[in-house]
């Protein structure tokens, strides 16, 4: 086997136990998109569940995180985190939930994007048709903190 094989493999084994709450390893108080490197969303269903993975390790710690660049689609599920702070300079961008590729929307991907968003915020891009197609639909940072009522980063 090669190298690169053997790499991939081991990943995907890791992506695998990590997506299932097997990986141990602790929050860190400064988790951030940006440190995770998971400002780009979610490519398939299996890397939705990386996400969920993270909320629930989140949630279950108390730990901060921190949304402090640019965060796209599944990754705007971290505005569900107890926990989670918006740096001002962030940009948060969201869509509908589904498969890009296939321009196949799903209600319940956009669902469980919806659900993790306070009242709110909900509300605002539910009547703006935000979630309705692929567009992405840009939010500041310090529009989420001022209009919506996310917590500023400290």
């Amino acid at each position: 086997m090669t190298n690169s094989r053997q790499t991939r493999r081991v990943l995907s084994v890791l992506m695998l136990l990590f997506a299932l709450g097997a990986w141990a390893a602790p929050a860190h108080a400064d988790g951030s998109v940006s440190a995770l490197h998971m400002g780009m969303g979610a490519k398939d269903s299996s890397a939705m569940m990386h996400f969920d993975a993270v909320i629930a390790q989140y949630n279950a710690s108390g730990e901060r995180f921190r949304i402090d660049s640019h965060c796209q689609s599944a990754c705007t599920m971290f505005l569900s985190i107890r926990n989670v702070c918006i740096t001002p300079n962030a940009t948060l961008l969201f869509h509908a939930g589904g498969n890009r590729q296939k321009a196949n929307i799903s209600r319940s991907s956009t669902d469980h994007m919806l659900a993790a968003y306070n009242p709110a915020l909900r509300q605002y891009v539910t009547e703006h048709h935000f979630m309705d197609t692929f567009e992405f639909h840009p939010i500041s940072g310090r529009e989420m903190i001022a209009r919506f009522g996310y917590p500023a980063c400290r």
